[in-house]
């Protein structure tokens, strides 16, 4: 096969990205074009006391083609929305606001075990800062990951 053989990208393929929301970490993770398969983005850094990086998340919508935006909704064992949901559903409309594409909801819950438990298994070298960006990171393409699956099944 040579390169004039294989298929063109359609311009009507866009991406999902998917947001770990925190009050110093945000995990980023983007789709593939055919929204199959999820995959981590730098850590956004969050500054004590400044507002979310809006503008940050605005360029990589521009820059990766994204017309979704998915952010992990960190509800209670119970189901329960608490205090930090509150703060998601906050940062998702002013980001809904600015971006101006379709925020969906996704139940975080045990996401951040789970990218411990994935991370630990690829024994890579820690730092403690770094290792933490990792979580946040694998934490959004686990979420991303379950909302392809799940939009995929239905």
């Amino acid at each position: 096969m040579v390169l004039g053989d294989l298929p063109r990208r359609s311009p009507s393929l866009s991406r999902v990205l998917a947001l770990d929301y925190g009050r110093r970490r945000i995990g980023v993770a983007i789709s593939d074009p055919t929204r199959t398969i999820a995959q981590p983005l730098p850590t956004l850094v969050r500054r004590r006391g400044k507002r979310p990086p809006f503008t940050r998340i605005l360029q990589l919508t521009e820059e990766r083609d994204v017309d979704e935006i998915v952010v992990g909704l960190p509800l209670l064992a119970s189901g329960d929305e608490g205090l930090m949901a509150e703060e998601v559903r906050e940062f998702a409309d002013g980001l809904a606001r600015r971006s101006g594409l379709p925020v969906e909801f996704w139940d975080e819950r045990l996401t951040s075990v789970q990218a411990e438990r994935a991370l630990a298994r690829l024994d890579l070298p820690a730092s403690s800062r770094r290792e933490k960006q990792r979580v946040d990171a694998m934490a959004a393409v686990i979420i991303l990951q379950a909302y392809l699956d799940a939009r995929q099944q239905s």
